[in-house]
């Protein structure tokens, strides 16, 4: 954007400013410290100037909003049209309780639904189950059957609401039964909206949650986007998630480029599965980390955007706009709250939801103070959606599209981000001898993504608690006095008794030679190699169980923690 004279001018007098004005303050007055980065540890420099993006070409790296590369923004006016979806995350001990809660939030202005779920649910087991013991509607919500779906759901209509479902094992059986909820209330299926995480890879990468081996998870996942091409296409079969990359302590690079990889494993599983890649990508979706370092998040946003369009193009032959479109839902880093003066993570999660809003997010969900300590109380809740509500109405941060686009310091970094990924999108590349979804797979199996991830945890805990990252409230600026918040408490007992009641009543009044039917039907459909997500809708209608339908693929595939040798951990 600048000649060479005027570069060559631009340097002559920052080298006259370093010498006449900087060195001599520096001098009399010095820097707090030696070296600053981000949380990352990506270093920054004191200042930015047009040498910094001396490469930049306008039109080929930032363009318009709206327009490819998309690094300004998926559309032309982004929140000046309408805000982002305030997408509240929400679920524990029954489905009454959790009914109630998403009421609440709707009624205080929520404008999107999303579901936590409990573990025994997200693994896919029946809240009876030996292994469900103390953990039923402990962390989220229990959902064994259709009936428990019917409820969560009871005066919420499926065509007026978009719904977001955190589950990835067993996320076929739960978009099964959204799918005959949404039959039931006779919404058409290609009416209703929401998106389910279902991403796999990013589960043998970094959040270990698994019922059957890889490959035969990412089949499983691209019967889903195949599924939802035909019957559901405004519902997002994917969010291929970098959040929990991030929570597992990996940098704002890695987060990025595992998060993409995983995303073109799944790309080239359809695309070799027989799907049009246009028919598909316009349906997937992201979901990524706001952490604290406000620049670099911003930078991973926009860089992001940029990457997933060029290599849709070049890689893919993506011919349309909405393929080549990464939009995100973000979550502010729940890694980064204390329960040490729970009251400063307010502050946190503003910091880190102005940067998911000026890096363009489609969705939001603003953390709670009080999640250190428990599941949020309503209080919590409340203060987490009025921090967004303040931003969208109050701050003007959404006025003015891609603002901080031109910043010296932000193109710098996005180049950075984006070099620093497709260096290791590469290194995946080459793994798989040019295949993305192998490089994926061999690095699962080598523990590739473990070590990366591992080694950057370690990293920044070092610097935690040798004091060169201040966490405040932590390890600085510490008080003596409780400051422990108000928790909510979850009945367990009475969560499981109330489960374990309504599961034999089911049982005890569906049509059990219907049942066995369906779960035959979906076992011959595996073996034959055929979609099984219209199997899997036909056995939640029969009131299946989660446990059951998810046992039929435990049988044909072994239970991967056998395979790996963690039976019985």
């Amino acid at each position: 954007m600048f000649d060479d004279d005027e570069l060559a001018e631009i340097r002559a007098a920052r080298e006259e400013w370093e010498a006449e004005t900087r060195d001599p303050f520096l001098d009399r007055h010095g820097e707090r410290t030696d070296r600053f980065a981000t949380v990352s540890n990506l270093e920054v420099d004191r200042l930015y100037t047009p040498e910094d993006v001396a490469d930049l070409d306008y039109d080929e790296d930032l363009g318009f909003p709206g327009e490819p590369p998309y690094t300004r923004g998926v559309y032309p006016t982004m929140y000046r049209g309408r805000t982002w979806t305030m997408r509240q995350f929400a679920g524990f001990g029954t489905a009454e309780e959790t009914n109630e809660r998403f009421h609440y939030l709707v009624e205080e202005g929520q404008t999107g639904l999303s579901t936590a779920f409990d573990m025994p649910t997200l693994m896919g087991l029946d809240s009876d189950d030996d292994m469900a013991l103390g953990e039923v509607g402990k962390e989220g919500v229990a959902v064994d059957t259709l009936r428990d779906m019917e409820i969560l759901f009871d005066g919420i209509d499926l065509g007026e609401i978009s719904t977001s479902f955190t589950i990835n094992p067993s996320a076929p059986v739960i978009y099964a039964m959204y799918v005959a909820l949404a039959d039931e209330q006779g919404v058409p299926r290609d009416e209703i909206r929401g998106t389910l995480q279902n991403d796999m890879m990013k589960e043998f990468i970094a959040q270990k949650e698994w019922v059957i081996p890889p490959e035969p998870s990412l089949d499983l996942v691209t019967d889903t986007v195949e599924f939802a091409v035909e019957e559901t296409p405004k519902f997002h079969p994917i969010s291929i998630s970098g959040y929990h990359i991030r929570e597992a302590g990996s940098t704002a690079v890695q987060e990025l480029a595992f998060t993409l990889a995983d995303g073109f494993a799944y790309v080239e599983d359809a695309v070799e599965r027989g799907l049009d890649v246009d028919a598909f990508a316009p349906i997937l979706s992201f979901f990524f980390n706001s952490h604290n370092s406000f620049f670099e998040e911003v930078a991973k946003f926009r860089a992001a955007r940029r990457i997933w369009a060029r290599r849709m193009d070049e890689w893919y032959d993506a011919e349309l706009d909405e393929s080549r479109r990464l939009k995100f839902h973000t979550q502010t880093a729940g890694q980064s709250l204390t329960a040490q003066q729970p009251l400063n993570n307010v502050v946190r999660t503003t910091v880190q939801a102005m940067a998911a809003v000026v890096g363009g997010t489609q969705s939001l969900h603003t953390n709670s103070y009080d999640e250190a300590h428990a599941l949020p109380g309503e209080e919590a809740v409340r203060v987490a959606l009025r921090t967004q509500q303040i931003l969208a109405e109050e701050s003007g941060v959404g006025d003015i599209v891609d603002p901080l686009g031109g910043s010296f310091a932000v193109e710098a970094l996005t180049d950075e981000v984006e070099q620093q990924a497709l260096a290791y999108i590469e290194e995946i590349r080459e793994m798989g001898d040019g295949s993305v979804r192998d490089g994926v797979l061999e690095g699962i199996q080598q523990g590739f993504f473990h070590r990366e991830i591992q080694d950057a945890s370690y990293e920044y805990q070092t610097r935690v608690e040798e004091g060169d990252e201040v966490v405040v409230g932590v390890n600085e600026y510490e008080v003596d006095e409780d400051t422990s918040p108000d928790i909510l408490h979850v009945d367990e007992e009475q969560a499981r008794e109330v489960q374990l009641d309504r599961l034999e009543q089911v049982r005890a009044e569906r049509d059990d030679d219907a049942v066995d039917e369906a779960l035959r039907a979906l076992h011959a459909a595996i073996e034959a190699d055929e979609n099984t997500m219209p199997y899997i809708v036909d056995a939640v209608k029969e009131y299946a169980t989660m446990g059951e339908i998810m046992a039929v693929f435990q049988r044909q595939y072994g239970s991967y923690r056998e395979t790996v040798g963690l039976a019985g951990d």
